[in-house]
């Protein structure tokens, strides 16, 4: 990804260590890369910065995907979404679908399939974590 140093990555996970992990291997791609440990620095961050990508756990939602993945279209409209979840159920993917997100992966997958899933949404595309995979 040639552009990938003017890109600027958002993160949203509360367990520490493994957004040090994720910030370990985005920062070698791309330019930016910030880091919330809540809800109220998440929308706040994505007003502010104006991400090219937010790469978030789910658990952020409480309950309300939809309504999360609403409220970050509104504050950063052209920011793509990689939704994070310790979960690989199909029930769950298909609500990170339904709400709109652009991409989907299951946080023991991150290590092989976060950059691929940022590269897919970059270029237009959609990347949802498959069980098979």
């Amino acid at each position: 990804m040639a552009a990938g140093a003017q890109l600027c990555v958002l993160i949203a996970d509360s367990h520490h260590g493994l957004f040090e992990g994720i910030r370990g291997l985005l920062e070698t791609t791309f330019g930016k890369v910030f880091l919330v440990t809540d809800k109220e620095s998440l929308t706040e961050g994505a007003a502010r910065l104006q991400p090219t990508v937010i790469v978030l756990d789910i658990s952020y939602a409480a309950g309300d995907l939809p309504g999360l993945v609403r409220e970050l279209r509104q504050c950063a409209p052209a920011t793509k979404l990689v939704l994070l979840s310790v979960h690989d159920e199909p029930t769950v993917i298909t609500s990170a679908i339904k709400a709109g997100a652009d991409g989907f992966i299951v946080k023991r997958a991150i290590a092989s399939e976060l950059l691929p899933a940022i590269d897919a949404v970059l270029a237009g595309g959609r990347y949802f974590f498959s069980r098979a995979t």
